[in-house]
Protein backbone atom coordinates (compact mmCIF):
# COMPACT_ATOMS: atom_id res chain seq x y z
CA UNK A 1 0.00 0.00 0.00
CA UNK A 2 1.35 3.42 -0.94
CA UNK A 3 1.59 6.55 1.14
CA UNK A 4 -0.72 9.52 0.81
CA UNK A 5 0.37 12.69 -0.87
CA UNK A 6 0.28 15.99 1.01
CA UNK A 7 -2.90 16.99 -0.86
CA UNK A 8 -4.63 13.67 -0.06
CA UNK A 9 -3.73 14.02 3.62
CA UNK A 10 -5.19 17.52 3.59
CA UNK A 11 -8.47 16.29 2.06
CA UNK A 12 -8.73 13.41 4.55
CA UNK A 13 -8.04 15.77 7.47
CA UNK A 14 -10.71 18.21 6.25
CA UNK A 15 -13.31 15.46 5.87
CA UNK A 16 -12.58 13.97 9.29
CA UNK A 17 -12.62 17.38 10.96
CA UNK A 18 -15.98 18.21 9.37
CA UNK A 19 -17.45 14.85 10.39
CA UNK A 20 -16.31 15.25 13.99
CA UNK A 21 -17.65 18.80 14.14
CA UNK A 22 -21.00 17.63 12.73
CA UNK A 23 -21.27 14.84 15.28
CA UNK A 24 -20.45 17.27 18.08
CA UNK A 25 -23.09 19.74 16.91
CA UNK A 26 -25.77 17.07 16.62
CA UNK A 27 -24.93 15.47 19.95
CA UNK A 28 -24.25 18.44 22.17
CA UNK A 29 -25.48 21.69 20.71
CA UNK A 30 -28.79 20.84 19.01
CA UNK A 31 -31.20 23.21 20.81
CA UNK A 32 -34.31 21.22 19.85
CA UNK A 33 -33.00 18.12 21.63
CA UNK A 34 -32.04 20.10 24.71
CA UNK A 35 -35.44 21.85 24.78
CA UNK A 36 -37.36 18.57 24.46
CA UNK A 37 -35.30 16.95 27.21
CA UNK A 38 -35.82 19.95 29.50
CA UNK A 39 -39.58 19.93 28.85
CA UNK A 40 -39.84 16.19 29.39
CA UNK A 41 -38.03 16.43 32.71
CA UNK A 42 -40.46 19.03 34.06
CA UNK A 43 -43.71 17.70 32.58
CA UNK A 44 -45.99 15.02 33.96
CA UNK A 45 -45.93 11.53 32.52
CA UNK A 46 -49.70 11.38 32.34
CA UNK A 47 -52.66 13.61 33.16
CA UNK A 48 -56.18 12.24 33.06
CA UNK A 49 -58.10 15.16 31.57
CA UNK A 50 -61.36 13.83 33.00
CA UNK A 51 -60.12 14.03 36.58
CA UNK A 52 -57.23 16.50 36.67
CA UNK A 53 -57.42 19.65 38.76
CA UNK A 54 -56.48 23.03 37.32
CA UNK A 55 -53.11 22.73 39.08
CA UNK A 56 -52.45 19.43 37.31
CA UNK A 57 -53.63 20.69 33.92
CA UNK A 58 -51.29 23.70 33.94
CA UNK A 59 -48.37 21.27 34.02
CA UNK A 60 -49.20 20.32 30.44
CA UNK A 61 -47.16 22.12 27.75
CA UNK A 62 -48.93 25.28 26.60
CA UNK A 63 -51.74 25.03 29.16
CA UNK A 64 -51.99 27.93 31.56
CA UNK A 65 -54.64 28.75 34.16
CA UNK A 66 -57.07 30.11 31.54
CA UNK A 67 -56.94 26.96 29.40
CA UNK A 68 -57.12 24.76 32.50
CA UNK A 69 -60.39 26.45 33.48
CA UNK A 70 -61.75 26.06 29.93
CA UNK A 71 -60.92 22.34 30.01
CA UNK A 72 -62.66 21.89 33.35
CA UNK A 73 -65.70 23.87 32.18
CA UNK A 74 -65.96 21.82 28.96
CA UNK A 75 -65.61 18.61 30.98
CA UNK A 76 -68.40 19.64 33.36
CA UNK A 77 -70.74 20.81 30.60
CA UNK A 78 -70.24 17.74 28.40
CA UNK A 79 -69.94 14.92 30.92
CA UNK A 80 -66.22 14.45 30.41
CA UNK A 81 -64.03 13.63 27.45
CA UNK A 82 -64.67 10.44 25.51
CA UNK A 83 -61.32 10.64 23.69
CA UNK A 84 -58.12 12.66 23.92
CA UNK A 85 -58.88 14.21 20.51
CA UNK A 86 -62.08 15.71 21.92
CA UNK A 87 -59.85 18.12 23.84
CA UNK A 88 -59.59 20.05 20.56
CA UNK A 89 -63.24 21.08 21.01
CA UNK A 90 -62.14 23.32 23.89
CA UNK A 91 -61.91 26.87 22.52
CA UNK A 92 -58.30 27.77 21.80
CA UNK A 93 -56.94 24.24 21.75
CA UNK A 94 -56.24 23.54 18.13
CA UNK A 95 -54.26 20.87 16.38
CA UNK A 96 -50.83 22.40 17.13
CA UNK A 97 -51.44 22.70 20.86
CA UNK A 98 -53.03 19.26 20.95
CA UNK A 99 -50.00 17.68 19.27
CA UNK A 100 -47.75 19.21 21.96
CA UNK A 101 -49.75 17.73 24.83
CA UNK A 102 -51.30 14.52 23.50
CA UNK A 103 -48.47 12.30 24.75
CA UNK A 104 -49.02 13.61 28.27
CA UNK A 105 -52.79 13.06 28.51
CA UNK A 106 -55.08 10.14 29.13
CA UNK A 107 -58.86 9.78 29.17
CA UNK A 108 -60.35 7.38 31.67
Amino acid sequence: MGTFTKEEKSVIFTILTGAIAGIFILAFINPKTADIEAQSASKPLSVNINQASAEELVKLPGIGPSYAEKIIKYRQENGGFKSAEELQKVKGIGNKKFIKIKRFITVQ
